[in-house]
């Protein structure tokens, strides 16, 4: 049976490999994204990807968002919350307050708002689901990035908590957490590393995987794959989970 999914950052990255997975089975997907011209190549790439030019940390946005995914869709069956930003790199002592409000602003009070526009339209659905995106930084402490980190932890305790609210809806509720996820962000950032501590681009790799037991970047069409899994008919009692897929990582880094 075709779904209707909505996925906040679904013009890139994690979100649109999940986009166009869930697409390409037949489903119709609504994306949410702040940038523009990576939405309209989005809609452009599959017939079954609308999208909106969305900031999830302003409520009119948010509006606006839900009043297009009304036209383009008229209802909804699963949530991913796929948005969300890093913040600046530095210790906790020097992170200014405007930086750590603007990524709760995004992180949790953009979740919050989509969800909560959301829930209405999941009590409608045979069988809704909402997936949020955390991080490893949502399973243990990440040095320098206090204010990713302690977002990607707070939505642990949002989807728990909707998994209880909701449950009586046929709504389940669960966190993922991947690990370094591979493509052109990650090769960027250990090109920069390698660049600054005067190393090759292999060592710098092998670093960024030490702490895992299996020593590969996560493929973000598997991390869509899990997402596509958990909306589905074998999903159903799967909900107030935390979903690692990161190598088995023993910190983030």
């Amino acid at each position: 049976m075709s779904k209707k999914v909505l996925i906040t950052a679904g013009a890139g990255g994690i979100g649109f490999a999940t986009a166009t997975a869930f697409a390409a089975e037949g489903h119709r997907v609504h994306i949410a994204d702040i940038n523009a011209e990576a939405v309209a190549a989005a809609v452009a790439s599959h017939e079954n990807i609308t999208g909106s030019v969305t900031d999830v940390s302003q409520a009119d946005s948010v509006q606006a968002l839900f009043d297009d995914l009304q036209k383009e869709l008229g209802g909804l069956d699963v949530l991913i919350n796929m948005a969300g930003i890093g913040g600046p790199t530095v210790p906790a002592e020097g992170l200014d307050p405007e930086a750590w409000n603007a990524i709760l602003g995004i992180n949790l009070t953009g979740t919050f708002m989509v969800t909560q526009r959301a829930i209405p339209l999941l009590k409608q659905s045979e069988a809704g689901t909402i997936v949020t995106m955390s991080s490893l930084a949502g399973r243990f402490g990440y040095e320098n990035r206090i204010g990713y980190s302690t977002t990607k932890w707070g939505l642990v305790g949002f989807a728990k908590t909707l998994s209880l609210e909701l449950g009586q809806y046929g709504i389940t509720s669960n966190t993922i957490h991947p690990g370094a996820v591979a493509g052109p962000r990650m090769d960027s950032v250990l090109a920069g590393r390698a660049e600054a501590n005067g190393t090759s681009l292999e060592a710098e790799q092998a670093n960024a995987l030490q702490n895992q037991s299996v020593k590969e970047f996560i493929d973000a069409a598997d991390i869509a794959a899990l997402i596509i899994f958990l909306a589905g008919p074998h999903g159903r009692t799967i909900t107030g989970q935390q979903l690692p897929i990161d190598g088995d990582s023993k910190a983030a880094s």
